[in-house]
């Protein structure tokens, strides 16, 4: 059996997480097999990560670290969460992956999109999602939602505007794998777009 591997990205605030619940419902309630994740985090380890990476104790935390840091979580993710729950013939639903990557240290941070992706490839063996849903909305907008922000959300807007716009840059590289949705409308009206490219998909 295959499964399949589906990521959500954008930036902060846009509303990943709502999206992400509906569509695992969804699928659910059609008798798929769905595993949720999150990045950075997953496992024990990579949890731990996650702590230290996104922890203001450590504000100026040196780009390269932070790239390896997520990098390195990642590694431990996919080999312990993600590619066995595809193995099994599971729907994956992940909350960030590669491309959060290659957009907030890649992009916004200056280390060059390329170095970070492969970074990421060699951690993970090559693993892209099937599918990689963006959802996009103006940061001014979408950092408004934001409560109790983590290191990475107190970065400042010019920081998230960066990545907004590397995000859409990403998915115009390979359109095909990409599914970029406005985050403005209503979740139903989301969450409805999802649903009919995600069905394209699977069936």
């Amino acid at each position: 059996m295959t499964g399949y591997f589906i990521a959500f990205e954008g930036g902060e605030g846009v509303g990943k997480s709502t999206q992400e619940a509906l569509l695992a419902d969804f699928l659910t309630e059609i008798g798929k097999t769905v595993i949720r994740t999150r990045e950075p985090g997953g496992t024990p380890a990579a949890e731990q990560i996650r702590d230290t990476v996104l922890s203001r104790e450590h504000e100026g935390m040196n780009p390269q670290s932070e790239a390896l840091l997520f990098a390195a979580a990642r590694g431990d993710h996919v080999a312990r969460v993600i590619r066995p729950a595809i193995a099994r013939g599971d729907v994956v639903i992940c909350d960030r992956f590669i491309d959060s990557s290659i957009a907030y240290q890649g992009y916004a941070r200056a280390l060059g999109p390329d170095r970070v992706r492969d970074l990421s490839m060699w951690a993970t063996g090559g693993l892209l999602p099937n599918l990689t849903i963006v959802l996009t909305l103006d940061p001014e907008v979408s950092m408004k939602r934001v409560i109790n922000p983590d290191r990475m959300e107190a970065e400042p807007m010019q920081y998230h505007r960066d990545v907004a716009d590397a995000f859409i840059e990403i998915a115009a590289l390979d359109p095909g794998r990409y599914l970029v949705v406005d985050a403005t409308g209503s979740k139903e009206e989301i969450a409805e777009v999802i649903r009919q490219r995600v069905m394209q998909e699977l069936n």
